[in-house]
Order: structure tokens, then C-alpha cells, then sequence
């Protein structure tokens, strides 16, 4: 089943349950999927969809920061809440070996031997971790074993 049809049916259940809160979520996702589709102007790929579930879920984490600085713990959870929900539509994510082991495979097929070549290897590395690991976690680790190759 395409993402947006998965969201569509969980919001139909989540409204049948009267989940206020899941619905309010799952609404906001369908919006940004529509969103970048009048963006884009023609249909989004799941690759895209997913793209639209991590910006949401990056969106999140930065509002927690915020809530956390300003004292706010009912926003904290609020937002804390959406993005369990949220993260539930991503594939499972990459374990810190397989991560490793991704950009070891990217940086020798790069060729790359410094750090200035970061970006030869990010390029061949990321459309593998799309949407299974966070792009700053693998760009820190690239630029740990260009540094030290």
C-alpha cells in the first residue's frame, strides 16, 4: 500500500476512534504531501512522501528544543505525542554498524581520500540511508573517517 493511501485509512480509523490528536497529525501529513505535489506539480514518489514524513518529524524535534528552552512541558509532549506518530510511517532505521558500513561502501566507490571530497561521497550515500538514517549522523560520519583516512 502507497504511503498517502496508509494515511489516508489510518485517519479514517483514527477518526472513527474520535483520536483527536492522531487525526490532527495524520491531517497535517496529507496536507504536505499535497503541499509539495502543487509544489512539484505533478504526483510525489514514496521516496518524496518519505522526504515529507522527515521534514515533518525534523519539524518536530526542533518545536521540543523550543519547548524545552521556554519551559514548556505540555508543548514538549504535544509535539513529542505527533512525532511517535509520525515516525511510525518511516522504514526501520539503520543500525550505527550498517550506517557505518554504508559510508565506508560510499567513500571507496567516491574514491574520495579528504575531507573536501565530502560531498562526492554524500552525493552516492544518501540516496541509500533515504528515509532508514538521519542525514546529519551520516555526514558526521563521513567527515570522521575522511579526517582521519
Amino acid at each position: 500500500m502507497a504511503l498517502d493511501e496508509q494515511v489516508r485509512a489510518d485517519l479514517a480509523t483514527a477518526l472513527k476512534a474520535k483520536d483527536l490528536a492522531r487525526a490532527n497529525t495524520l491531517r497535517m501529513l496529507l496536507a504536505a504531501f499535497k503541499n509539495a505535489e502543487i509544489e512539484k506539480r505533478s504526483a510525489l514518489s514514496e521516496e518524496e512522501r518519505l522526504a515529507q514524513v522527515q521534514k515533518a518529524i525534523k519539524i518536530r524535534k526542533e518545536a521540543i528544543e523550543g519547548a524545552v528552552k521556554a519551559n514548556r512541558a505540555d508543548v514538549k509532549a504535544a509535539e513529542e505525542s505527533e512525532m511517535k506518530i509520525l515516525q511510525a510511517y518511516l522504514p526501520a532505521q539503520l543500525s550505527d554498524a550498517d550506517l557505518a558500513d554504508l559510508v565506508a561502501k560510499a567513500i571507496e566507490e567516491a574514491g574520495a581520500k579528504t575531507p573536501a571530497e565530502m560531498g562526492k561521497v554524500m552525493k552516492i550515500l544518501m540516496p541509500r540511508i533515504a528515509g532508514r538514517g538521519d542525514g546529519g549522523k551520516a555526514s558526521a560520519l563521513v567527515k570522521q573517517k575522511l579526517a582521519g583516512a
